[in-house]
């Protein structure tokens, strides 16, 4: 993983629609861009970063997450999430992510994400072990 590092960023756009409204996720009673659909986005992004940088048969899988979801976006609204490498400590890679909308910046945190090695990772799952820390 010496092609990780930090500053290496990427970006996931995506349009506010109703399904992603936290209204039909369940996670509140208003159409507007949902706190979890936000959160995919910025993970998403974090796999555009890096994930394309990993040898064949390699991953990375999201591990921890904070973030604080500051503004509201209406559906039709595009959103950006952007996910910046900070640290990386051995397959432990971290990030900085922010979203934005339309208008204004709308989501920022941290998000932590780990690289497997898929044969491994789909063996520990399937003997019922802890998948992470290979």
């Amino acid at each position: 993983m010496d092609n990780i590092h930090p500053g290496i960023a990427g970006e996931q756009v995506t349009t506010v629609t109703p399904e992603v409204t936290a209204r039909h996720l369940g996670s509140g009673g208003v159409s507007v861009f949902a706190t979890p659909a936000m959160i995919a986005l910025m993970e998403t992004a974090a796999v555009v970063a890096i994930d394309h940088l990993l040898p064949e048969g390699e991953a990375s899988v999201g591990t921890a997450i904070s973030v604080r979801h500051l503004a509201a976006t209406p559906v039709r609204q595009m959103v950006r999430a952007r996910a910046e490498v900070t640290a990386v400590n051995g397959r432990e890679i971290r990030f900085r992510v922010e979203a934005w909308d339309e208008h204004e910046l709308i989501g920022e945190g941290e998000h932590t994400r780990f690289v497997v090695t898929l044969d491994r990772f789909a063996e520990r799952l399937a003997i019922g072990k802890p998948a992470v820390g290979l």
